[in-house]
Formats: C-alpha cells, structure tokens, sequence
C-alpha cells in the first residue's frame, strides 16, 4: 500500500532543471524566427509565393516611403508657416494620399498573407490540404464572425499593449513583452486554423509554450518598435509574410509542457512535471479575452436577456464566435417554442477550459 502510495505521487523536476528547459525551448524559438534560408528558399522556389511576397513588399514599402516622406520632409517644411494652406498641407497630404495608401495595402496584404500561408501549408502537407467544403448559409455567417471576432482581438490586443506601455516603471518592458506573444500569436494563427485549432486551444497553445513563443515574437516586434504608429504597422506588415512562412516550419516546443522530459520503458512510465516554482501556463490573453466577451455582449444582435455573474458569456447552445460557429440562429417556430418575433442571433465565446 506504502509503495502504491509513493508511486502514484507526482515527481517533479527542480527549479534549476526547469529553468533551463524553459530557456533552452526559448532559444528554439528565437532560432526559428531567424530562417531566413526557409523563407528565401520558399519564395525563390514557388511562383505563387513569390509573387504574393512581392506584391506585399513593394505595396508596404510605398506605404512606408509615403509615411517617411511626410516625417522627414513635408513636416519640417510646413512647420511655423503662416499661411492657411501652407499649415495645413500635411494633413491634405495625410488624407488624401497617406491614409488611403496604408489603408488599402492593409487590407491588400491581409488577402496576400492568406494566400501565402495556405500554399505554404499545401507544400508542407501536400494538395490534399487544398480540399475545401463548399460555402453554406452557415459558412458564411461562421466567415462572418470570425472576421468580426478576430478584428475585435486584434484592435484589443493592440489596445492593451499601448495601455501598459503608460504603466510607471515597468510599463514600456511589459508592453513589448506583450507584443511579442501577439506578434507570435497572429504569425501561427494560419497554421492553427489550418489545423482546425479551437479559438481556446491556439490560447492554451501559446500560454503553456510561453517561452518559444516570447522569443519568437522578439525579433518582429523589436523591428516594429522605432517609428510612429502607422510606421511600426507597415513595418511589420511589410515583414509578416515571411514569419508566416517561418511559422509554417516551425515546430514548437515543448510537445508535452506537463511532462517535458517523460521517460518511458517497457516496465514504468515516469511522469515528471517541471517544478511548482516555474509556471507551466502563463494567462497571457486572459484580459484580451475577457475584454472581448464584454464587446461581444455589448454588440449581440437582438439584445435579450442579461448575462449573470454565475454564468459563462457562452453556453453548449453557442460556439466560439471567432470561430464562427457562434452564429446559433435559433429558428424553433416548427416546434412552437419560440414566436418568430424573438429569433435572434447570438455571438458568443465559449469560456476557456
């Protein structure tokens, strides 16, 4: 009984060991997000890469040429004027030229990226990754809402990176740190859908890899921190397509973050947990997500009633709104249950494990 006891007892590693398998996993990850022969090999290699790689760079690089013109020269040179028109040239310069370039090479490149990334998954998987259901009504409404759910993210994410850089102290650090897990987030959010992850498996993905994903972020975000607003985005636009190539071929680590260093023989299996003192799984996207229920309550079509404290955003009748599935059309007229006047739509997330 005393030995069945001691066995059933989970053993963990020490602090040291743990320690340094956190810092070895996040030197694979800045390795990976340093491939630059994967990328250049990709797209020298694939017609249809290249092009989309080209098309983004010099799209990007206008955008970018464009922004800098206005810093370096037109605003020294409109600076103090004493003419109406002379003042206000920058911004005639900014809204008729400036942002409707970066808006369109935004939305360009979001397309270019998609297209990127499918035909690196089908090199990397092969043509029958190319199958695709034919759209439905459902499809659509779920291609609805993860376009909306996925633009809430990214506007919060971003939200919430420039709200802790205003944190004293420690503010511009914590602030890049998070960039760096969402830099991370949306270069392996393509090879996750593709993999068919829920919205709550990508988060738990990343938060219990957290160390990988850091440093793989790093370098992207270190790139996209010296400039202006719309700058460091056309920076990392410009750059984007090729981490997402890098992400295709990167494999994370650890595979088993609960049981790192397992040893298995034909007698015992041991399972040894890294150490209490080192997180396995930080809650990185917890206030993205939690700030992403309340828009998504706020903006529910139809109203209806409200949600308690006891009770999840999302219920077994809603699926993830970034997913799509989220859009449950309760359609029960055929039964009697529900008049036709209280249809309605609901978009909500299911609550995290």
């Amino acid at each position: 009984m005393q030995h069945a006891s001691r066995t059933s007892y989970p053993t963990f590693l020490s602090f040291s060991d743990t320690a340094s398998l956190q810092l070895r996993w996040a030197w694979r990850g800045l390795v990976d997000a340093f491939r630059w022969d994967i990328v250049i090999s990709a797209v020298s290699s694939d017609p249809e890469i290249r092009a989309n790689v080209y098309k983004s760079l010099l799209l990007n690089s206008l955008s970018l040429i464009s922004i800098y013109v206005f810093d370096i020269l037109l605003g020294p040179l409109v600076e103090n004027q004493q003419k109406w028109l002379h003042r206000n040239v920058g911004w005639f310069y900014q809204i008729l030229w400036l942002l409707p370039v970066v808006g369109v090479s935004f939305y360009l490149n979001s397309s270019w990226c998609s297209i990127v990334a499918k035909r690196t998954y089908i090199l990397r998987r092969g043509p029958r990754a190319a199958v695709q259901q034919p759209m439905t009504y459902s499809g659509m409404l779920r291609a609805l809402a993860t376009s909306a759910y996925r633009g809430v993210m990214v506007f919060t994410s971003v939200a919430i990176s420039f709200a802790l850089g205003y944190t004293p102290y420690i503010g511009p650090m914590a602030g890049f740190i998070f960039l760096c897990w969402v830099d991370a987030y949306y270069c392996f959010e393509f090879v996750w859908i593709a993999n068919n992850f829920s919205l709550s498996r990508r988060i738990r993905h990343l938060e219990e890899r957290w160390a990988y994903y850091l440093t793989f972020g790093l370098p992207s975000s270190a790139m996209c921190m010296w400039g202006g607003t719309l700058a460091n985005a056309a920076l990392f636009a410009l750059v984007f397509p090729s981490f997402i190539i890098m992400a295709m071929h990167a494999r994370p680590v650890p595979l088993d973050p609960y049981n790192p260093v397992s040893t298995i023989d034909a007698q015992n299996e041991t399972i040894q947990h890294p150490s209490p003192f080192v997180p396995i799984r930080i809650p990185i996207f917890a206030p993205v997500l939690f700030i992403n229920d309340w828009i998504v309550k706020v903006l529910t079509v139809g109203g209806g009633q409200t949600v308690g404290r006891n009770r999840a955003l999302s219920d077994s009748t809603t699926e993830n709104a970034e997913e799509g599935s989220g859009a449950a059309i309760e359609l029960n007229t055929l039964r009697g249950k529900r008049p036709v006047a209280q249809q309605r739509i609901h978009l909500g997330r299911r609550k995290l494990d």
